[in-house]
Formats: C-alpha cells, structure tokens, sequence
C-alpha cells in the first residue's frame, strides 16, 4: 500500500477524527497535478550571514533590549497570522503544489536518507507536507530490503521548549495531541519504541567556579546514523537565513543541541531547509534576531530554491 493510501486508509479508520483538516489536505495530496518548475533564486541574491539584534556583554543579554525585540516579534507575528487568514485558499493550494514539486524535484531531497520534517497542519496554515512526507515513507527500501529513507517528525514535550524527533514508518504511528497537531506516538503501530533523532535528559553537574550542584541538559545521540536534512515550519523568513517561528522556541533549542552534538561527533551538519508561502517572505531586517535564534540554510518559495549558506551551496552543486 502506498503512503498516500495509508493516509486515506487511516482517515477511514477514524485516524484523523481531531484533525478533519489534514486529513482532508491529505486526500487531495493524490490529485495534485504536476506545475512547471520554477526557477531557482540566483546565489548572488542571497546573503550568506545573518546578523543579531542584541549586543552581548561579558555573555550577558540586556533584558530591556530582549523585551523590545520579542515585542517586534510578536507584533510580526499577529501580521502575518492575519495575511495567512486572508490568504485565497486557490493561491494557497497552487503554493502548496509549487513548493513541494521543487522539494521533491530537487537533488539535495532526493540524496537524503534520514529526515527531519513537520506534519504540517491546516489550522495553523503551514505550507503543506503531505506529499514530502507521503514520499518519504513510500520510499524507506529499495527492492532488496536495504533501508532507504527514514522520517522523523517532531513531538513537543512540554512547554519549556523540549521536543523530540521520533521515526515513524506509518501515517498509523501518529495521534493528534491536545492541540489536534499530529505528532508521533512514543510506540509505532508494533508496540516498540519509536527511534529517537536526538534525545535529552536533565543531568545533575558541579559549577567548576563555585562547587555548586545544578541540573543540566545531555543529549544522547539514539539513531544510528546523523539527520541529513530539516524541513522547517515557521511563520517569516528573510531571503538571508533569518527564520520567525511561533514563539515556543522548539525548533531553536532542538537544532542547537543538535548542532552542537553533529560538531561533536564530527558529523556533516544537516541542511536546514524553510517552506514559505510567497507572503511569508519578507524584507531583510525585519524579523528581529537574538543569540538563541537558528538561522535556516536555504529557503523553498514558489518562486524557486533560495540557497542561502554555504551548507546549501556545497549540496546544491
């Protein structure tokens, strides 16, 4: 059965009952029709930097100039949100289907082997991912059984800003949480423990300075293999990396703990890929920037691939 099926057969069986919306984003994801690729962004368009707003002193943050830059954010934020509302749900759907012909066209998709990407919700109104995630999983093997592609979809925690990435091999390894967002159960459809991407507990640890006990936060590399690629969500982004998020910080700290343990394993770092609807691209310097933000490496519009850093350059040649 194919994973476009397994969408439709789990929708029949109730799967979506708390998330009407994607499961109907779902079924119309097999009678998307094919649209003329668009053309990629010129390098010479992009910035290859991303600056930050905040000036730090002795590792401190002014927290006055933390407020004023969370303030822009929010204010951002409620734009955009408004523009999405308004947004004609034809130009929403030719968007969808643009965006994702170029993901699944492209040659950094299709080199991929373990992947990061969001279930993308209607109700939040994230540029569509059923069909990325409808190809992933109808592609984990090839004819002789040899693992292909493998996809982990993000779980939030709690609300401190922790979530984990869990592998899921079936549409069926995923539940609807309090917010009707489908995440992945922490057991597949089998009843074993769904594989993590990168897992973190809180450690107790002994300040060298002053011999003071405190808790800390480890992560434990579980897959076997480093994530090549992050298909992000996010409300803005800037042609040079800068990336707007929803405000719960989740992706931030979850790839900057990833990030720092790639370095440390010597791994290749993943390239960090955004999904934009045209009207979420905005003007440089518009969205704020603090030290705890993630910039992305390349941006994916309807207008084309956006390669951003050189990450993205090096995989795109």
């Amino acid at each position: 059965m194919s994973a476009i099926a397994s969408y439709q057969n789990c929708s029949g069986q109730g799967m979506f009952r708390h998330c009407k919306t994607t499961a109907r984003l779902i079924r119309n994801a097999k009678e998307i029709a094919p649209v003329t690729h668009l053309p990629t962004t010129p390098l010479s368009a992009v910035s290859s930097n991303v600056r930050t707003n905040i000036v730090m002193k002795n590792d401190v943050v002014d927290p006055h100039q933390l407020e004023a830059i969370f303030q822009k954010k929010r204010s951002l934020r409620s734009k955009i949100r408004k523009e999405l509302k308004n947004m004609d749900p034809i130009q929403r759907s030719q968007e969808d289907t643009a965006i994702q012909d170029i993901v699944l066209e492209s040659s950094w998709f299709k080199a991929s082997r373990n992947i990061c990407a969001y279930i993308s919700c209607a109700s939040l109104r994230e540029v569509d991912t059923s069909r990325i995630v409808s190809d992933i999983l109808s592609n984990q093997t090839d004819g002789n059984g040899q693992m292909r592609k493998k996809l982990y979809v993000p779980r939030v925690e709690d609300k401190n800003s922790n979530m984990r990435m869990l592998k899921i091999s079936a549409v069926k390894d995923l539940v609807a949480n309090s917010m009707n967002i489908l995440e992945p159960s922490l057991l597949d459809s089998d009843g074993n423990q769904c594989e993590d991407a990168l897992q973190s507990y809180m450690a107790m640890a002994v300040c060298c300075k002053t011999k003071i006990t405190y808790r800390k936060s480890v992560c434990v590399m579980q897959a076997s293999e480093p994530v090549d690629l992050f298909i992000l969500p996010g409300l803005a982004f800037e042609r040079s990396g800068g990336r707007l998020g929803r405000g719960g910080g989740y992706y931030d700290v979850f790839l900057k703990k990833y990030q720092k343990l790639a370095q440390e394993q010597k791994w290749k770092q993943p390239l960090l890929v955004a999904l934009s609807y045209s009207l979420q691209v905005v003007d440089e310097e518009s969205i704020p920037v603090t030290p705890y933000d993630v910039p992305v490496d390349a941006l994916v519009s309807p207008r084309g691939f956006i390669p951003i850093s050189p990450v993205a350059i090096e995989r795109c040649d």
